[in-house]
């Protein structure tokens, strides 16, 4: 029998809403010849990773979801940089822009939405701006090398991640919001008040309740004007007040609109074979803004269309999970309390968290989570079958309690619906998970994200993926779930370290090629670590391969957010003259640096030397490069010790520069940070240090795996020696023993607590002979160091290929 014939399906709008749908579509059914017409020239991507391109952590290439290949593969035709003008019912047709007639069996309509821009004077000036698309982020990108004051419009959650990125641009940011608390529609003034403190401790500016009624400037903007009379200054103004519903198809082609493309239960329009998914349409009275209830509706659309039982779409219950420069921010459900409300309520100030959860009648209705928002896909759970709150729920969300009381995680795995969106990013249940497991094999969370999505954007599902993982595999789990360096290879840090010992590899290429690499390039996770594991192994024939470093290590310096960089001079144990202050007082005039800031390292950062100036600035200062830009020791900070302080018993400050001198310029698996007190009032703050030392009237206490970071930790005590000599070899030994067994990018803080204290002891400590063998190889790797500014001041080459070849940047 002839196959039968494919319905044509066309889906406008090329953004997450449709092609979620397009996904659930493929995986259901092949009956449907797939056209899908996008209005901008990309493939799919991520809009919700838009902030973190914006600041410069990623670029359009990491956030893409669907790349053309995929397209391509699955046999969607896509017509990108068109919109579709109408719907002709009668032809059975979609036109287009550029004059394409696009026959239809069924049509999609997933326009999303736009930004609303406020109806004031002056909102059309240059420099005002929307911000929902890539080309929003190149225009803001482009204005940050040029302008200085930035000025975003709403306090919600697009805002905030537009404010988010500007201020990692280096512009001076405002955010006016009309009302008087941040993210109003899905935090308490609690909440909000906590988030506002965190975020201006980002530097970011807050301007509340004012009302903005014209922007200021002639062709371009200056300024804002508020209600009460009072201005601000600004260069940018980024309107963030909200979104409408991209309707216009719909209205052209005569199909029912509201706020939104009006859809019933079954996501279809008022037009026969027509329907609307995602923020464009409108469901029982409501238009959502938020990423889940897309996928929800494009799940069951999915299934409708390809014949398969499913409940109709009821609505959303709205959840909204945020991460603003480090800030954990989750509400759900019902979030301000009134008075048929029992709270539920913890808040620590010192540890900056806050929960609360409403009920009624017992019931689990709503809930916030500042801080600590670990249970929030439980609460999200919780709220949508809206649970009674029990004695177990109450321990596992807000703790206290008897020891195991609480429902563990494996229990609340199991009591999780299929159908509960775990990656609420790119709209993955826990079956998809789950028959990836099972049906396909997959035994990582590398793997898992590969094949299903989840994890891909911005990670805050991975505990749950794994927790998943753990209950489908069982006893199976932990020697499963070891997982490759990176998603080019399914090989782990020890076998390829392994491999190149037994197999001789000398490079990058050859280890990727020999190890077969499902990458023949590598990535940019991959390919430093390789570089770092070849040098660590091989520290007298390895050569150095800038192409494989992060672009920091490549300049030697850091780069800012507006393409100047940071300079940072050796100023051993942070002790430094008053001629080498006077010679980097000049040298910062002469090349117009920007700032001279004092470090936490007792360190002064030279901020906004241009690229072009970097080689000169490095000899004019005619001092070492401090590294701080590489996985290499930063500094040694320390106390003036016996030299200078009463209380002082041991000479910090020249046990601190001699080590700093020692040591420098040496590759680690991560950056390595080190302090030495000269007494036990810890004023150089060992406890938070990679190597912490602190003097006694013994000797020395030597501290390991602190770290002062986002993930903070305090050091364990080592062990006591009574001879610098010794401190100075067990600190080596030390050093090396991470520089050989610590995974790359991996700190102190977590190899202490994956080995754990008293292998690593074992291993340096009582090992007299292993110790001996480890300061020998750290010996032999220092030998062959020398300080990278010198490099680039003898070699012109270097200097014409890394700092001459640099294009202007023009004022847009």
């Amino acid at each position: 029998m002839p196959a039968a014939k494919k319905q044509k399906l066309v889906v406008i709008g090329n953004g997450i809403a449709g092609i979620s749908t397009v996904e659930q579509i493929l995986k259901l059914s092949g009956a449907f010849d797939i056209t899908v017409i996008g209005q901008e020239p990309h493939p799919n991507y991520n809009r919700i990773m838009l902030s973190y391109v914006l600041e410069g952590s990623k670029t359009l290439d990491d956030i893409v979801l669907n790349d053309w290949k995929w397209y391509e593969d699955n046999g969607i035709t896509l017509h990108t940089g068109t919109s579709a003008q109408r719907i002709d019912e009668a032809a059975k047709v979609v036109m287009t822009d550029n004059g394409m007639a696009v026959p239809y069996d069924h049509v999609i309509i997933a326009t999303g939405s736009k930004p609303f821009i406020l109806p004031v004077p002056g909102s059309d000036k240059e420099g005002v701006i929307g911000f929902r698309n890539i080309a929003d982020c190149t225009r803001m990108l482009q204005a940050a090398k040029t302008y200085r004051k930035a000025a975003v419009i709403g306090g919600g959650l697009l805002g905030l991640e537009a404010a988010k990125g500007l201020v990692s641009l280096g512009m001076d940011v405002t955010v006016v919001h009309l009302m008087n608390d941040l993210m109003e529609s899905q935090l308490d003034s609690v909440a909000a008040q906590m988030l506002q403190h965190e975020l201006e401790q980002q530097g970011i500016r807050f301007l509340l309740g004012k009302q903005t009624v014209e922007v200021l400037g002639d062709t371009r903007v200056t300024g804002l004007r508020f209600k009460d009379g009072d201005e601000l200054d600004a260069d940018l103004v980024v309107m963030a007040v909200g979104i409408r519903a991209n309707t216009e198809v719909a209205q052209a082609s005569g199909i029912e609109v509201r706020r939104g493309i009006v859809v019933d239960d079954h996501l279809r329009t008022s037009m026969q074979d027509v329907y609307a998914v995602g923020e464009c349409c409108e469901h029982r009275g409501v238009c959502y803004g938020l990423v889940a209830p897309l996928f929800e509706q494009g799940q069951v659309l999915a299934k409708r269309l390809c014949g398969v039982d499913t409940p109709p779409y009821e609505g959303s219950i709205v959840s909204t999970k945020l991460k603003v420069s480090g800030v954990d921010v989750f509400s759900a459900g019902e979030f301000i309390e009134q008075p048929e409300h029992d709270v539920v309520l913890a808040k620590d100030d010192w540890k900056k968290t806050y929960k609360k959860i409403l009920l009624r009648d017992g019931m689990i209705v709503g809930a916030i989570l500042f801080g600590d928002v670990s249970e929030s896909a439980n609460l999200q759970s919780l709220i949508r079958k809206k649970a009674q709150m029990t004695d177990d729920i109450y321990h596992s969300i807000m703790g206290g309690g008897c020891a195991g009381k609480g429902a563990d995680a494996a229990t609340r795995i199991a009591q999780m619906p299929d159908d509960e969106i775990v990656c609420g990013c790119n709209g993955v249940t826990k079956k998809a998970i789950v028959d990836a497991i099972t049906v396909q094999g997959m035994t990582t969370v590398d793997e898992i994200k590969a094949c299903t999505g989840a994890t891909r954007s911005c990670g805050g599902c991975k505990p749950v993926v794994e927790q998943i993982l753990q209950s489908v595999l069982g006893d199976g789990f932990t020697t499963a779930a070891k997982q490759g360096i990176c998603p080019c290879t399914t090989l782990d840090r020890d076998t390829i370290v392994a491999e190149i010992r037994a197999k001789g590899l000398t490079t990058t290429k050859e280890v990727m090629h020999v190890l077969d690499w499902s990458n023949p390039e590598g990535c940019s996770k991959c390919r430093p670590a390789l570089n770092y594991y070849l040098t660590m192994l091989n520290p007298l024939t390895h050569r150095e391969e800038r192409e494989s470093r992060f672009v920091n290590e490549r300049m030697n310096a850091n780069i800012q957010k507006d393409g100047t960089y940071t300079v940072v001079p050796r100023m051993y144990g942070g002790v430094t003259t008053p001629e080498a202050l006077k010679k980097i007082a000049d040298v910062s005039l002469k090349y117009n640096v920007k700032v001279v800031k004092v470090t936490g390292g007792q360190r002064l950062d030279l901020v906004g030397v241009k690229k072009e100036d970097l080689p000169k600035v490095w000899e004019e200062l005619d001092m070492p490069s401090g590294y701080a830009y590489a996985k290499s020791l930063r500094t040694v900070k320390t106390c003036v010790g016996s030299q200078f302080c009463r209380f002082g018993t041991q000479d910090s400050m020249g046990m601190g520069a001699y080590l700093e001198r020692k040591f420098e310029r040496l590759d680690f698996p991560a950056k390595f940070k080190m302090a030495v007190n000269g007494c036990p009032r810890n004023c150089a703050e060992a406890c938070t240090k990679d190597i912490g030392i602190v003097g006694n009237d013994g000797g020395w206490e030597i501290f390991v795996g602190g770290n002062g970071g986002t993930k903070a930790r305090l050091a364990d005590s080592f062990c006591k020696v009574k001879t610098d000599e010794e401190l100075i070899e067990i600190c080596a030994a030390l050093m090396q023993y991470y520089r050989e067994t610590g995974n790359y990018l991996e700190r102190t803080s977590e190899w202490v607590e994956r080995l754990g204290l008293e292998a690593i002891r074992e291993a340096v400590l009582h090992n007299t002979e292993q110790r001996k063998e480890l300061v020998e190889r750290i010996e032999l790797a220092l030998s062959q160091l020398s300080d990278p500014w010198k490099k680039v001041l003898e070699d012109d080459k270097l200097r014409d290929v890394l700092y001459r070849d640099v294009q202007p940047v023009v004022a847009t």
